[in-house]
């Protein structure tokens, strides 16, 4: 730790930022040509379980997939994207979807060709897409059937069609890796996010492969033992920061990972007891709902173990009054990962 960084708070007076008092973990060499696909697939050797374990489980049907199948999908849709779409490094991508288990597929496809993901609200206006579209100008857009009646004036894919089903399961032409053709490097842009547009417009927000690279160290860096994975449901969006970098958790880690395309909470609650949800990712008015609404008596939630909150910040009194009720599942405040920069022209 530098000589100018306090060692009890982590602080830097010179920087003004604070700095974990952890030791660094490791990471490729910042000019390795690594892509965020490939190098959280290379962790994934650290896992004790196989590839055959679930990887995505949809709340309302039951379907699933394996990790073996998602790789398996995610490697052929990207020859596919590359042969079909002429889809290619640096390329991006507008994704407007709610959360499928086709959505993961489609972000590991396109990272592993260097395209730029750039997922938003499927519930965003005319108005708000017409900024989307100016900051991240897409080169292809994937949405599905429900809202396909706006026009994009570009390629379009839908996510829920026999189309995009038989683009993830057979190649078309000749056979293409996983990892791009093209050289992705650490330094190339994965992905443009959007902000909430709190203060002034909405701004997008770019993440480097780099970016993804270290979110996945950490998560391995802190892997606990486990007999079996652990089952997690997402019921924040795989358009937000949360929801996109908690795909990347799973994928090294080896969670199952219960998804649900429209959020209630006693079909959350439901969802806990059907697939034996072992963790829970939430949002602080979530959590309070949990703690005050009396409907958690009618769900047996015993298979709980740990609740992360993430997005906003985690009052105090409402983090004591979910131990109160719920003693033996340990709350974990999330701190989301690092922008790398901010679009934000008019």
């Amino acid at each position: 730790m530098r000589q100018d960084t306090d060692p009890k708070s982590g602080f830097n007076r010179v920087s003004r930022t604070f700095h974990s008092l952890r030791p660094p973990f490791p990471l490729p060499p910042p000019d390795a040509a690594v892509s965020a696909v490939s190098y959280t697939l290379s962790l994934r050797r650290n896992s004790p379980f196989p590839d055959s374990v679930t990887a995505f489980v949809d709340a309302a049907t039951g379907h699933s997939i394996s990790y073996e199948e998602l790789i398996y999908r995610a490697e052929t849709l990207a020859a596919n994207l590359a042969t079909v779409f002429k889809l290619s490094k640096g390329d991006a991508a507008f994704v407007l979807s709610p959360n499928l288990i086709q959505v993961p597929i489609l972000y590991f496809a396109l990272l592993s060709l260097g395209v730029i993901v750039s997922p938003a609200n499927p519930l965003s206006t005319r108005s708000d897409l017409t900024r989307l579209f100016h900051l991240s100008k897409p080169a292809i857009v994937f949405t599905v059937t429900s809202i396909a009646e706006r026009e994009y004036g570009i390629p379009t894919v839908l996510l829920d069609s026999p189309e995009f089903d038989s683009l993830t399961q057979s190649k078309i032409h000749n056979p293409s890796p996983l990892a791009s053709p093209a050289r992705v490097n650490q330094s190339d842009l994965a992905a443009i996010l959007y902000s909430s547009g709190t203060t002034g417009m909405v701004k997008g927000v770019m993440l480097t492969h780099r970016n993804l690279t270290a979110l996945a160290a950490g998560y391995d860096a802190v892997r606990v033992k486990r007999k079996e994975p652990a089952v997690f449901l997402f019921t924040m969006p795989f358009f937000h920061v949360y929801g996109f970098s908690f795909g990347f958790k799973a994928m090294v880690l080896s969670d199952t990972v219960v998804i649900m395309e429209r959020f209630n909470l006693k079909g959350m609650l439901s969802a806990v007891e059907r697939f034996r949800v072992t963790n829970l990712a939430v949002v602080p008015s979530l959590l309070v709902a949990l703690t005050k609404d009396d409907v958690t008596n009618e769900y047996d939630l015993t298979t709980l173990e740990g609740i992360a909150c993430g997005s906003a910040p985690l009052g105090k009194d409402t983090a004591e009054a979910f131990k109160a009720k719920f003693p033996n599942v340990v709350l974990i405040q999330v701190c989301l990962l690092n922008y790398e920069h901010i679009i934000s022209s008019s």
